[in-house]
């Protein structure tokens, strides 16, 4: 094959797969921005939560399934993003900029800790997650002058797009919208991009990668940054939402929920986090209320469940099932 005919195959390859991925995305995006149309204003604010903690959940899946590093602190930079967002939206702007802000926070926030965490693997990389985790929920409890301590920052304005409040669960739902897509698209870039598959080769043997030459550590701690400002994007999103950020949001329970949507949904596939993120929002807010709380329960019950039956996820076992 000549170098012409090389350069025009990968022309091609690229071309079908922006393609791909521009349907992929598209079509659930248009479903997704026309269902407060037709949803109640309580099943759109139950959406718009679904959304942004899919969003964290799809960051974190990052790490789980194509880096595999499972992070048990992965919510330290959901509440960096959602603290640095309240403060920016209550003490200077609540325009979109209070993201940006959210997202630079925790991707700062996520160098510095990945920095380390990186150099590590199996249950040292959990243990040291976990600890980043800690170490910022106790930030947040105690840093009572920036955070609000214990009580957390509360009435924080309203997202606000040239002049107009975004205070509506409809505008409130395509305000998180479209930084959900804006987010999904940053991921699914950095797990199929040439990168990504640098990514995956880390995961299946890093030995091998680095042999061959790859800086292995630098391209574990891009990821882990990536991963921490996507969810630095979706706490910014939460706060935008929710109007209150509390230290809980930054703890273990936040992550050990999140891992647990990517887990259930499946590790590594596109939407399997989004769908495991809808799964324990709707169990954990809506089912969890009409059983007398017990929410978590039904959570374990899940769990259990699909690891027994459907070890790889949700969104995979059709795939096996086709393949059995």
């Amino acid at each position: 094959m000549t170098a012409a005919a090389r350069t025009d195959n990968t022309t091609h390859l690229r071309t079908r797969r922006a393609a791909r991925t521009a349907t992929v995305i598209a079509g659930p995006s248009l479903v997704l921005a026309a269902a407060p149309l037709y949803l109640a204003p309580y099943a759109t604010t139950t959406l718009t939560r679904i959304l942004i903690f899919g969003l964290l959940a799809a960051s974190l899946d990052l790490l789980v399934g194509v880096v595999g590093l499972p992070s048990l602190g992965h919510a330290a930079f959901f509440g960096v993003g959602a603290y640095a967002a309240a403060w920016t939206a209550g003490h200077s702007t609540a325009s979109p900029m209070a993201l940006v802000v959210a997202v630079l926070a925790a991707a700062v926030v996520s160098l510095v800790a990945g920095s380390v965490a990186v150099r590590s693997s199996g249950v040292f990389f959990l243990m040291l997650t976990l600890a980043v985790g800690e170490l910022m929920q106790q930030a947040a409890d105690s840093w009572a002058s920036v955070t609000g301590g214990s009580n957390g920052l509360y009435g924080v304005p309203a997202p606000s797009l040239w002049g107009h409040v975004v205070d509506q669960p409809a505008t409130t739902y395509w305000y998180v919208l479209t930084f959900f897509v804006l987010g999904m698209v940053v991921l699914r870039l950095a797990s199929t991009s040439s990168p990504g598959m640098v990514l995956r080769g880390v995961r299946d043997s890093e030995i091998r990668m680095r042999a061959l030459g790859y800086p292995t550590t630098r391209v574990k701690l891009g990821a882990f940054v990536v991963a921490g400002a996507v969810a630095g994007l979706a706490g910014g999103l939460l706060a935008a939402q929710q109007r209150l950020v509390t230290p809980a949001d930054v703890g273990f329970t936040t992550s050990a929920l999140a891992l647990l949507a990517v887990v259930i949904g499946g590790t590594g596939s596109w939407w399997g986090p989004c769908l495991g993120a809808a799964l324990v929002i709707v169990i954990r807010d809506m089912l969890g209320a009409s059983i007398d709380g017990h929410g978590p329960l039904a959570l374990g019950l899940m769990f259990v469940l699909v690891v027994y039956l459907m070890p790889a996820g949700i969104a995979r076992f059709r795939a096996r099932r086709n393949v059995s």
